[in-house]
């Protein structure tokens, strides 16, 4: 009899496993990224928190020399209505607006020279930040570009091996292949495992029964694990993969088969066992 080693979900197992280990890496790479990128955008902040600021000054400045511009307008206006005036009461009124407006236009002139003052400092500190975030980019770049090169390769791997497995998939019998997904799950855990050289499951070691060894190695119906769930297939000579041991200890298992279908094969097993000792 032919031996059940199952190379169509083997096969897919296989190439689920490179996607899973390329998405695995495009996630690794786009943390190296943003660790490259993270000086340079940090500098970016600032010299966008500076240049917003500074805008916000230069408004502020505007809108004082536009103050103080109203200013001596008025005051021009007082002069000569001072030298028009007809007694000494309207003489005096126009005396003190004009005393009040000169005041307010020198706070207007202080308060400008102070701004401007500030606006020369922070145009000093936008410059050193712009040197700054430039250098910061000058040395990140080639890393930069190198692993930005090496995503956009993962991504075509993801993408050309996405396209394998829809086609290889339309070969696969729909029943098991059902059953592959729904063990496998959004988890991407293992789904086919080969017995082992002592008759044990090769994901949790739980020893199969004789019968179900039989079935497994030379029946057509697919045999699941009764203590972790995964499709068992007889063993190849290729090794199984190194998670499947740390697999078997952790993480979510799929629901195993149903439970007294498993004890009568079982039963079954043991009995086919005896009337061969007899």
């Amino acid at each position: 009899m032919t031996e059940q080693t199952r190379p169509g979900l083997r096969e897919l197992q296989r190439l689920d496993d490179a996607i899973q280990a390329i998405i695995e890496k495009i996630v690794e790479l786009d943390e190296r990224l943003a660790e490259v990128e993270q000086p340079a955008h940090t500098l970016d902040d600032e010299v966008g928190t500076t240049r917003t600021r500074l805008q916000e000054m230069r408004v502020e400045e505007r809108r004082i020399e536009l103050a103080g511009d109203e200013k001596r307008t008025r005051v021009k206006k007082l002069e000569d209505r001072l030298t028009q005036v007809r007694n000494v009461r309207e003489e005096s009124a126009v005396t003190a607006e004009l005393a009040m407006v000169r005041r307010a236009q020198e706070a207007d002139d202080q308060e400008a020279l102070s701004l401007l003052d500030q606006i020369r400092r922070l145009e000093d500190r936008l410059g050193e930040q712009s040197d700054a975030l430039e250098e910061a980019r000058a040395e990140v770049e080639p890393r930069r570009k190198e692993l930005e090169a090496e995503r956009a390769s993962a991504i075509e791997e993801e993408a050309r091996l996405r396209k394998e497995r829809g086609a290889f998939t339309a070969s696969l019998d729909e029943g098991e292949l059902r059953v592959y997904e729904a063990i496998r799950g959004s988890a991407g855990r293992r789904a086919l495992a080969s017995l082992t050289d002592d008759g044990a499951c090769g994901l949790c070691f739980s020893v199969v029964p004789l019968q179900r060894r039989n079935e497994i190695l030379h029946g057509s119906r697919m045999i699941r694990c009764e203590a972790c769930g995964v499709i068992l297939a007889a063993p190849t000579d290729e090794p199984e993969a190194p998670e499947a041991a740390a697999e078997a200890t952790g993480g979510d298992e799929p629901e195993p088969p149903d439970s007294s279908e498993s004890a009568g094969e079982a039963a079954n097993g043991e009995e086919d066992g005896e009337a061969t000792t007899a």
